[in-house]
């Protein structure tokens, strides 16, 4: 298999012994990551530590944990604990998450959302690298301690899921991987240009950066089906959730579909709001159809820059 990422399913209610064995079946069939999301359900972590007892080769990786919940020396000793025990295969996914998640559901100020990612970045570096930590940074100032054991690796794999362009042009300064979300088949170079500003300013290589967006799937021999269920997911986030991801397709050039698809979700019409979203618009930014529709369309992906694809069914 050429190298390729998949994400564990979001099903709140899914039995950890299915989990654990849609995993297993990953692993042997050789993906190179496992992307565990967390939200406001179960944490990353924990789900990641139980899938390093029963794998062997698959990378684990938090997809993604956000920088305001946790310190980032409390991040620092969960992601060495982590790959202490998965021997290795640690993977640490970053990213800001949004106002309402921070605010509503942690009870924590949105604030600075890009220099903390910054800070957090070179404060896990920092501490993974088994020196002394004094810090001394915009947010954080930490002194006088060290991780009192050998981390398995002086160096975990850092990613951040960044959307606008000043936080995809700091993961590409600082970040050791990319995770985008919606990454458009097409207008990807949009937010490639903003990566590779970043990455030229602090004087690297793109070689050094592992683009791997997570790629909204949904693949079936019943194509209406799968594309039913990918526009209802569409309409979701650029409806309901948020500036975010609103201005990211606006940003690609669907603009009447962004206005339209939010307007139709403020007013509660799920349906039309999913109907709102175009035949372009989600062929631009999701994998539906057969399985050699599906591969074939990864293969297009991989000829713009994409790395390790994530595969987000």
């Amino acid at each position: 298999m050429q190298r390729t990422a998949i994400t564990l399913p979001r099903t709140e209610d899914l039995p950890r012994n299915e989990v654990i064995e849609y995993v297993q079946r990953a692993d042997a069939l050789g993906y190179d990551t496992l992307w565990v999301a967390e939200s406001w359900g179960r944490d990353a972590f924990t789900i990641l530590a139980q899938l390093a007892c029963h794998t062997q080769h698959i990378k684990l990786a938090t997809g993604i944990v956000n920088v305001f919940s946790r310190t980032p020396a409390a991040i620092a000793q969960t992601v060495a604990t982590l790959d202490e025990i998965s021997g290795g295969r640690a993977v640490l996914g970053l990213g800001t998450s949004g106002a309402i998640v921070i605010q509503n559901w942690h009870g924590v100020p949105y604030d600075k959302p890009l220099q903390r990612t910054r800070e957090y970045i070179d404060i896990v570096r920092l501490i993974l690298s088994g020196e002394r930590v004094n810090y001394d940074g915009q947010l954080f100032h930490l002194k006088n301690f060290r991780l009192p054991f050998k981390a398995a690796r002086s160096r975990v794999p850092i990613y951040v899921a960044s959307l606008g362009p000043k936080n995809v042009r700091l993961t590409g300064e600082k970040a050791d991987g990319w995770l985008p979300t919606y990454f458009s088949r097409t207008r990807g170079h949009v937010q490639m240009q903003d990566l590779e500003e970043g990455v030229r300013a602090a004087g690297r290589s793109m070689n050094e950066i592992d683009v791997s967006p997570y790629l909204l799937s949904c693949v079936s021999d019943d194509v209406a089906a799968a594309r039913a269920l990918a526009r209802a997911q569409i309409a979701y986030y650029v409806g309901g959730m948020g500036t975010y991801y609103n201005n990211l397709v606006r940003r690609y050039g669907f603009v009447e579909e962004a206005d339209r698809v939010r307007e139709l979700w403020a007013k509660g019409d799920r349906k039309a709001a999913a109907a709102a979203v175009s035949d372009a618009l989600l062929d631009d930014v999701t994998i539906t159809g057969t399985p050699a529709q599906a591969r074939a369309r990864l293969e297009e992906y991989r000829a713009r820059g994409v790395t390790t694809p994530t595969v987000a069914f």
